[in-house]
């Protein structure tokens, strides 16, 4: 049986969540077990403190949810969350350049991000539901040449979330040369063990402890 805990990365982004919120999120992380909890930027020190040193990896967003903010302000949130200590950063890319064929615009400002993170994760969102499969393709390549560490295919905060179909198109174009986040609408546990058969290294969910519980 697939240990789904080892895959998961119990996420709390909504605007509303509060420090109850946060810190039952953590309880709940080291209860199962799950590798990362990913919590909005203000909340990391206390879910630093909530998760105390154990073994669950503490990851934020980074131009959360859609990416359009100008590199130095993505720069500045990096460097903001790495000294709080988060282990992993999802960085949303800039949708628009991308559209627009700015090729070296988006692959340099994750180039630069890597830099910051250095031995840090970094994950690459595409949203891929604001884009055509050429454009997935072709974000999917910049953002490893880049050196993004994972390719995510979604915030949860779009019009849609991951698909079979995305995920198996990601995987065409990274190989092993990133790893990829499934997120976005992962509510049940089939759906979260096929994406793993299908070689995704996370799941991003808010309902982990229903994912673990379900047969």
């Amino acid at each position: 049986m697939t240990q789904l805990e080892k895959y998961i990365d119990h996420t709390l982004l909504k605007p509303t969540a509060t420090i109850a919120d946060i810190k039952k999120l953590c309880h709940e992380a080291k209860e199962h077990r799950f590798k990362a909890v990913c919590v909005q930027g203000c909340h990391l020190e206390l879910a630093k403190e909530e998760l105390g040193g154990g073994s669950t990896l503490l990851a934020t967003v980074l131009g959360f949810p859609l990416g359009g903010m100008s590199t130095k302000a993505k720069i500045g949130e990096a460097k903001d969350y790495i000294e709080k200590g988060a282990d992993e950063l999802d960085m949303v890319l800039n949708i628009g350049w991308l559209k627009s064929g700015l090729d070296s615009l988006v692959q340099e400002e994750i180039r630069q991000i890597k830099q910051i993170t250095g031995d840090k994760i970094l994950k690459v969102i595409l949203e891929t539901c604001f884009l055509t499969d050429d454009e997935k393709k072709k974000a999917s390549h910049l953002a490893v040449e880049a050196g993004a560490d994972f390719i995510k295919t979604s915030t949860g905060f779009g019009s849609g979330g991951a698909t079979f179909e995305d995920v198996r198109l990601i995987k065409s174009v990274v190989g092993d040369n990133a790893l990829i986040k499934a997120s976005g609408g992962i509510k049940d546990r089939p759906t979260a063990v096929k994406y793993i058969e299908m070689g995704v290294s996370r799941i991003g969910t808010s309902s982990g402890p229903q994912l673990i519980k379900t047969s």
